[in-house]
């Protein structure tokens, strides 16, 4: 307990010690603290002196800190002193260190000195930190006992990226049992005993904790671990201790820009303080220290013009805003900015920094007008020409191509009254293209002098004033060519009576030459003319009649007849123009009436059926009806069988005044007169059909009436029909009596043994059918009870026949017949040709050596006609009816 309180004291003294004397402390330098086990064993700590006071009297200015020897401290704002690297106790110290403070607003300074003397030595101290595990009891003797209490180790500091030597001692940790007993330390935890092992180790007799090597906070900032003491026996004799250690932060990284290069916009023209972009940075040092605070700067602006300050930075957040005005994209389109990032606070002296560039475009806005590149443009157009480009406008515009603020818009202000011209813009190069729209005539107008205004797609900016050079003035010559003469009026219509005779004087039909200003003649002729009824004069344009003009022809459309005719002066090159020549036609009686329809039935009993007849005039009214019908007296065989009864103006009933009239075709004549004022009579033929008539009406024999009814030519047709198809029939019979024939006698001449055929039996043949041949169709039935004598003998074969082997063994079939054996045989057969192994292929011929003894059945031969069929009867064709009696006839073998 004694020793105890011996080590607490020199604990407390040890921390008095640090506090009292003057040590310099570098915040970015983790070894130089209060921590013995961070100062190496060759160096002592250096003094350092309070921060510096300053008493402004309340006053109330801010003063800024200088330091005489910058290369070796540096002063804080708040008065704190650092040492910029170490000092060796063998050398002398700096001299004293002079600290100015300067008031920012009077500029007045005041001056101190610091002086710094080495520490004082304590050789009764250790240099490494010694920590006692706490006790768990209190002693045997004493008879007060203690209550255990947990101590709070200060946190170990380590400074990141140490030189060594490595290993290098931290702290020792002892138990007070280690004076009567042997005990063993050990330290657990990340960093000792799990990953990443091995960085920190324990003697286990003497209890010093070591690092073996440099270590990186910005990979691990900070190990937790856990200091264990056990007796030889492993029995645990302190309680554990938890041991931290902090990795203090070292200035070794730089800042890195998140993009090496950064693209910006700002408009032309922008006022100062426009914000262009933000560029950012990042450092891995510890953000809550100097080391990882950042501060930016532009370093250098390409191209200096206007300004080598045309953008400013804010040093803390990086955003990168307009420090002047001047920006011209015309001047300048581009500016490339260099920045960089220092830590320490942009520190210069000991900071690290790191650069990027920014790309600044300077984008357009439309603060150049259109000019022209010239007051006074000309052109000239031939007359009555449109779509025609008069001249090329041609503008200038600083801005930049193919945007609004440079695509010109051309609009005419003066001298087109009547909107003859246009000036639309062509889009590759911005030209205004003056171009005619409506036709211009020379003797009208000769000369046209336009003002004509270039702008933008979008407005000039309001700063800015229109040039004098965005109006330029056209002037437009008019060339004069020759004119087409044109008819006036067009069409002319004029109005006549129909039937007027040949070379009557219908009209004068001119054009007018239009070309005032040239003495030419005109010459007409004739160009469309339909019916050929009309005439020009070539030289003075009277039009007269050539045939009669007739309102009913079918050139005459609603009573209205068109002519064309063609004018032609004899310019150079000559030219033509169209005239249409319209006549109304008057009618006149000039149509005899007919009747409609001119076919009609009847019944050879009439019942109150008649026939209704209607009168048809090409004539107008009153040239028309109404019509009067009669029938002719000088044929009393009409009127004493016929009578006709009119129902309207139009329309008549014919009807039968007998009781009976024979069937047949009737032409019947009737007298139309219509009602013009010089009547006009025609004798019309109405084709009447009287034909036997059901109960409903109707023709029953129509098809008598309809072949009475037909012409000679159709008849000849008809007959020509049929003859030339009897003759096909007798041709077909005779080619094939022919080719039965030919069969019969090329069978005579083929040799038995080189039939190949066997017993195959051709239906083909005109003969008896199968039992012409001897056949037992029974055998098919029963091939198993075959006679053996019906076999052929061995030695005679034919070539194609099937080599002799054993045959194969078939199942017995029954005897009974039945219509499917035959089909059970064939299937059978095949099944076993199938299974043979003696079989022939099958695109072979297989040879049936036996098809039965004959047929039961019943001979299929309908008609029993000789292979020659000379002996055919051909008498039942007389009972086909009349169309046959002719065939028969020649065909029947009549001596005749």
């Amino acid at each position: 307990e004694f020793r105890l309180r011996t080590v607490m004291f020199c604990l407390l003294c040890q921390l008095l010690r640090t506090a009292s004397e003057m040590i310099v402390k570098k915040e970015h330098v983790p070894y130089l603290s209060n921590e013995h086990t961070h100062i190496q064993p060759n160096k002592i700590p250096l003094p350092f002196c309070p921060p510096v006071k300053f008493i402004d009297c309340d006053r109330g200015v801010q003063v800024r800190f200088q330091c005489s020897k910058p290369a070796d401290f540096r002063v804080e704002m708040d008065g704190v002193v650092h040492a910029l690297h170490s000092f060796n106790p063998t050398t002398a110290l700096p001299s004293p260190v002079v600290i100015t403070a300067q008031d920012e607003t009077t500029k007045e300074r005041w001056q101190t000195e610091v002086r710094l003397t080495p520490p004082k030595e304590h050789p009764a101290l250790p240099l490494v930190t010694t920590i006692v595990f706490p006790r768990r009891h209190a002693d045997s003797g004493s008879a007060l006992s203690r209550v255990k209490r947990d101590w709070v180790i200060p946190p170990i500091n380590v400074p990141e990226n140490a030189r060594g030597p490595f290993p290098q001692l931290l702290v020792t940790i002892r138990s007070d049992h280690d004076k009567h007993r042997s005990l063993r330390y050990s330290v657990t935890g990340p960093g000792a005993d799990q990953p990443p092992t091995g960085i920190f180790f324990i003697n286990p007799v003497s209890g010093e904790l070591s690092v073996s090597q440099p270590l990186d906070r910005e990979h691990i900032p900070n190990f937790h671990l856990r200091a264990h003491a056990v007796d030889l026996n492993g029995n645990q004799v302190e309680n554990p201790i938890d041991i931290v250690i902090n990795v203090i932060d070292m200035n070794d990284n730089r800042p890195e820009f998140v993009h090496q290069m950064w693209n910006g916009t700002v408009p032309e023209g922008s006022k100062p303080g426009t914000s262009v972009m933000t560029v950012t940075a990042i450092d891995k040092d510890d953000p809550k220290t100097q080391n990882g605070q950042l501060r930016y700067k532009i370093l250098s602006q390409t191209p200096e013009n206007p300004n080598p300050s045309m953008f400013t930075i804010n040093n803390k957040t990086g955003n990168i805003i307009t420090m002047a005005a001047g920006l011209d994209r015309e001047k300048v389109p581009q500016y490339t900015l260099i920045i960089q990032a220092t830590d320490m606070e942009g520190t210069q002296l000991y900071g690290l920094s790191n650069t990027a560039t920014a790309v600044i475009r300077v984008t357009d806005i439309n603060d150049n007008p259109p000019e022209f590149t010239s007051d006074m443009f000309y052109g000239e157009v031939p007359e009555n020409r449109v779509n025609v480009i008069v001249a090329n406008l041609t503008v200038t515009d600083k801005d930049q191509p193919n945007t609004p603020a440079w695509n010109a818009v051309y609009k005419i202000t003066g001298g087109d009254p009547t909107g003859r011209f246009s000036v639309p813009t062509d889009p590759m190069t911005n030209e205004g293209l003056v171009t005619v729209v409506k036709p211009i005539d020379y003797e009208i107008s000769r000369t046209f002098v336009l003002t004509v205004v270039a702008a933008n797609e979008v407005p000039l900016d309001q700063n800015i004033h229109r040039s004098r050079q965005s109006t330029a003035t056209v002037s437009i010559k008019v060339i004069d060519v020759n004119e087409s003469p044109y008819f006036d009026p067009n069409p002319k219509n004029i109005r006549l009576e129909e039937g007027m005779v040949t070379d009557s004087m219908l009209t004068t039909f001119t054009a007018q030459d239009p070309d005032r200003f040239m003495q030419q003649s005109i010459r007409y002729s004739k160009l469309y003319d339909p019916a050929g009824w009309l005439r020009i004069d070539p030289g003075n344009g009277r039009v007269t009649t050539m045939a009669v003009l007739d309102r009913e022809s079918p050139y005459v459309s609603n009573n209205m007849y068109n002519a064309t005719f063609l004018a032609t002066d004899n310019g150079s090159p000559p030219a033509s123009g169209t005239g249409t020549l319209q006549i109304f036609l008057l009618d006149i009686n000039d149509n005899a009436p007919y009747v409609f329809p001119s076919e009609a039935e009847v019944c050879e009993k009439p019942e109150p059926n008649g026939i209704n007849i209607t009168a048809v005039d090409p004539d107008l009214s009153p040239n028309a009806g109404p019509f009067a019908f009669d029938l002719p007296d000088r044929q009393p065989d009409v009127t004493r069988n016929w009578t006709i009864t009119r129902l309207s103006g139009d329309v008549a009933q014919l009807s039968l005044r007998i009781g009976f009239l024979e069937s047949g075709v009737y032409e019947i004549p009737i007298v139309i007169t219509d009602s013009g004022n010089l009547p006009m009579f025609n004798t019309s033929y109405l084709r009447v059909k009287v034909c036997q008539c059901d109960h409903n009406g109707d023709c029953t024999d129509r098809q008598h009436i309809v072949a009475a009814g037909l012409g000679t030519g159709a008849i000849i047709a008809i007959l020509l029909c049929i003859i030339v198809l009897l003759i096909l029939v007798l041709l077909f019979v005779v080619w094939m009596k022919r080719r039965d024939k030919e069969r019969q006698a090329k069978q005579l001449l083929i040799d038995p043994e080189d039939d190949v055929r066997d017993n195959i039996l051709k239906y083909d043949e005109e003969g008896g059918g199968e039992e012409d041949q001897d056949y037992d169709l029974s055998q098919l039935q029963q091939p198993d009870t075959m006679e053996p004598e019906a076999i052929k003998p061995v030695g005679i074969r034919r070539l194609d026949e099937r080599p002799l082997h054993p045959e194969p063994q078939y199942p017995v079939r029954s005897a009974a017949p039945h219509p499917g054996d035959i089909g059970d045989f064939i299937h059978e057969g095949l099944k076993a040709a199938d299974n043979d192994p003696t079989a022939p292929p099958y695109d072979s011929l297989l040879v049936f050596d036996y098809e039965g003894s004959g047929s039961t059945a019943g001979s299929l031969s309908s008609i029993n006609s000789s292979s020659s069929g000379g002996d055919q009867d051909y008498d039942y064709l007389n009972d086909w009816g009349p169309r046959f009696r002719k065939l028969a006839d020649m065909y029947g073998g009549n001596d005749e």
